[in-house]
């Protein structure tokens, strides 16, 4: 597997590392996309079609962290996180997916549009299938996550960011603590996991 800078240098600067895997933050990370699901489907309902579409990416993006913590990797970077989901996981069309979720969700977030509020529906809508087909997709993926699997995507990691001087190192720590490092930097957590 070729080497991918990005990866990287994001290993170098301690935003992606092997950790203990988790099932209990795994879990976490499930029942907060089902809660973002949930709203963004609220949010849908009642016309609130940009706040739905950060939702819907949302609802991705965190079952994607349940996948990562189960298998043992902790990632500090969205486009780190969705990078891996391709390279580690062979999830290409599940990646193009969140990516797509996530620029639309930045458009929304950070810049006022000129759109009209019909095509703001319907991309509120359409992001909101993606979303739910993703969740699905990834939950059959999580179910299927076994000691093989997970090795696997253990050292395809290491290979991915060039792990020839062994820089990457199981540390063997409580995983509540490599959860609580993810969120407890000078923000506070819900900034940091929703960068």
């Amino acid at each position: 597997m070729r080497r991918n800078h990005f990866l990287g240098k994001l290993e170098a600067e301690g935003k992606v590392e092997l950790v203990e895997p988790s099932d209990d933050i795994c879990e976490s990370y499930a029942k907060k996309s089902a809660d973002c699901l949930r709203s963004a489907k609220l949010l849908l309902r009642n016309g609130l079609y940009e706040n739905s579409i950060g939702m819907s990416y949302y609802a991705m993006y965190d079952l994607l962290l349940a996948l990562l913590f189960k298998t043992g990797i902790k990632c500090e970077n969205h486009a780190g996180a969705i990078l891996l989901l391709r390279l580690a996981f062979g999830e290409d069309e599940l990646s193009e997916t969140i990516a797509k979720a996530k620029q639309e969700r930045i458009d929304k977030q950070y810049y006022v549009t000129t759109e009209k509020e019909e095509i703001t529906k319907e991309i509120a809508e359409e992001l909101f299938r993606a979303a739910e087909d993703f969740t699905l997709k990834l939950r059959v993926l999580l179910g299927k996550v076994d000691r093989e699997s997970l090795e696997d995507a253990r050292r395809k990691l290491a290979e991915i960011v060039g792990d020839e001087s062994a820089r990457i190192r199981e540390r063997p720590k409580d995983p509540r603590r490599a959860a609580a490092k993810t969120t407890n930097n000078s923000t506070p957590a819900s900034t940091t996991a929703r960068a």
